[in-house]
C-alpha cells in the first residue's frame, strides 16, 4: 500500500494549501476534505447527525484513492478531524468512529499549528474555538501510534518542515 500523509489541524491553518503543494511537489494524488464539500452542499450549519455521512464520505474518497495510488497519497484531513470536531461540537462521536480512525492510520500526520492569522471563509465557523480545537487535535494525535510532525512558523518554514518530513518518510 502507498504511504499516506495527512495534513491536519484546526481551521484556517493552511492545511488545504499545504496538502495541494505536497501533492504537486511529489506528483501524488490529493484526497480533498469531504466535510468541506458536504458543508457547501447542505448550506446550513452542521449538526450531530451529519457526522456519519461525513465519515462515510471521507472513507469513500480515501478508499477510492488508495485503490489506485501508485505511490505517495496526500490527504487534506482524514477521519481524525471528523472525530475531533464531533467531540468538540457535539460532545461525542458516532459509535465506532474512534476505532475506525485507529484502523486507518497514515504513515505521517503533518499537524498545522494555529500561529497564522485566521482567514474568514463561509464554511469555517470555529475562529473563536481555534485554540480549544488545536488542543483537542494535539491530544488526539498524541494518542495515535503514528509519526506526527508539527508544522508552524512562516509559510516558507511550514513548507520546509512539511517537505522535509515527507522526504524523510520516502527514504
Amino acid at each position: 500500500m502507498a504511504p499516506i500523509v495527512v495534513v491536519t489541524g484546526a481551521e484556517s491553518t493552511g492545511k488545504s494549501s499545504l496538502a495541494g503543494q505536497l501533492a504537486r511537489r511529489f506528483a501524488a494524488p490529493l484526497v480533498p476534505e469531504f466535510a468541506r464539500a458536504y458543508a457547501e452542499r447542505v448550506q446550513r450549519p452542521l449538526i450531530a447527525s451529519d457526522v456519519a455521512p461525513i465519515a462515510r464520505g471521507q472513507v469513500a474518497l480515501e478508499d477510492a484513492a488508495i485503490a489506485t495510488a501508485p505511490g505517495l497519497l496526500v490527504l487534506d484531513t482524514d477521519l481524525l478531524s471528523t472525530l475531533v470536531y464531533a467531540r468538540h461540537f457535539y460532545g461525542a462521536a458516532m459509535p465506532g468512529l474512534e476505532s475506525l480512525v485507529r484502523g486507518r492510520e497514515p504513515a505521517l500526520y503533518l499537524f498545522c499549528d494555529i500561529d497564522v492569522p485566521w482567514v474568514h471563509d463561509p464554511v469555517r465557523d470555529a475562529g473563536d474555538a481555534r485554540l480549544a480545537l488545536h488542543e483537542r487535535f494535539a491530544a488526539q494525535l498524541s494518542a495515535q501510534p503514528v509519526r506526527t510532525v508539527r508544522v508552524f512558523g512562516t509559510w516558507e518554514e511550514r513548507w520546509a518542515t512539511a517537505e522535509g518530513a515527507v522526504l524523510s518518510l520516502m527514504r
